[in-house]
């Protein structure tokens, strides 16, 4: 052994290659990458149930089908985050109906949700519910400072949505106007209503809408203890192009999804 080699536990140290970062999954057939979506979908809204953002029948996670793209699976009206299930999933398509599953979906869903999924083909996903902090911040009617690292996550990349601001959005013309609003973002914080975030995999969105809703909390506590200092533009825009990419986003959700599979497998039933 030379003066330089060091070693740890009998191995020595020494720089080796390390495998590349994953990557979402490709799928061989439409039947698996439709159930690797239901699966995600359910397991994400089990994650927002552990987060506190049931609040009674509000909130919804969509995702579309793989094969029939004008279609999107979502939880059923009415049935807690906490317990949702594989098996438990409806299947709508763009004018509201059900066309799979024997449960009634929350018309505000519907509207909102398919006018987004119409108007971006992009998106895979979306991601709603009146989560605490998205409300309070929702109310103050402006956008998401880049006070934080994690802030400018968003930063050039939501939307402050004034239509339909506090009414129960419940007519399709409401739901495009909503989804106008969102544009060619992320995220969109609906006036007096709450946090929207969308993405190219189911992954991604809940993962935005999770970080959105931090980000609110911390700017609204922030605001409370006196007069924060922004991140400068050049160092906030760079921020979000290395940490707000579709990959990024997918990326970050992976350890909520491994904890969720593993703590709650009968979701999968």
């Amino acid at each position: 052994m030379t003066t330089t080699e060091r070693f740890v536990d009998g191995v020595r140290l020494e720089p080796r290659a390390l495998p590349p970062l994953p990557a979402p999954p490709e799928f061989a057939t439409v039947e698996e990458e439709r159930a690797h979506r239901k699966q995600k979908l359910a397991g994400a809204l089990r994650i927002f149930g552990r987060f506190g953002f049931g609040e009674g029948v509000a909130g919804h996670i969509t995702v579309r089908d793989p094969e029939f793209s004008d279609h999107f699976w979502v939880n059923p009206f009415g049935r807690s985050f906490r317990h949702m299930r594989v098996r438990d999933l409806v299947l709508v398509n763009h004018d509201g109906d059900v066309v799979l599953g024997d449960q009634p979906v929350n018309r505000a869903a519907f509207v909102l949700h398919s006018a987004i999924h119409q108007a971006r083909p992009d998106v895979v996903a979306a991601a709603h519910s009146h989560s605490p902090y998205g409300k309070a911040f929702s109310s103050l009617g402006i956008p998401l400072a880049p006070l934080t690292q994690d802030a400018c996550t968003f930063y050039g990349d939501h939307a402050v949505v004034t239509e339909q601001g506090g009414a129960v959005v419940l007519d399709p013309e409401a739901g495009r106007q909503v989804a106008a609003g969102l544009g060619p973002h992320k995220a969109a914080i609906h006036q007096n209503h709450g946090l929207f975030t969308v993405g190219r995999t189911l992954d991604e969105a809940v993962f935005w809408f999770l970080a959105l809703e931090r980000s609110c909390q911390a700017q609204l506590a922030a605001m409370a203890a006196g007069k924060p200092i922004h991140v400068r533009h050049e160092w906030a825009t760079y921020t979000a192009e290395q940490n707000g990419t579709p990959w990024a986003g997918w990326f970050n959700f992976q350890p909520l999804w491994d904890e969720i599979r593993l703590s709650d497998p009968e979701l999968f039933d």
